[in-house]
């Protein structure tokens, strides 16, 4: 990639929208739930599968779940997107009552 070419991708990530949200991640093999909140939902996937394949999630559960299924045996999903808006109230405060409800509504645990 030229520098140039470089220059202007990083712009553009840098000035993407970023929607913060709640997510659920589902073991397909056992019907497990986990439910948990992202400051930006674009990237949380990534870093959780990250940190599963390396054997470092700190949901011991879910890691469990993980190393005994594969990856193939697992499924994110976005639940719910908080726009700026919604987040007016206090961010950490509304994430975490959002994750509550979720975690409620789908019988999940919160990573």
């Amino acid at each position: 990639m030229r520098h140039e070419d470089r220059k202007i991708a990083v712009a553009a990530y840098k000035e993407r929208k970023v929607v913060a949200g709640i997510y659920l991640l589902r073991c397909l093999a056992t019907g497990e739930r986990w439910a948990g909140q992202a400051p930006d939902l674009s990237t949380i996937q990534n870093r959780i599968w990250f940190t599963l394949r390396h054997g470092s999630h700190r949901g011991h559960s879910l890691q469990a779940a993980w190393n005994a299924h594969g990856e193939d045996a697992f499924a994110f999903e976005e639940i719910e997107r908080l726009d700026e808006k919604a987040l007016e109230a206090g961010r950490e405060r509304v994430m975490k009552a959002r994750l509550a409800h979720w975690c409620a509504e789908l019988g999940a645990q919160a990573v």
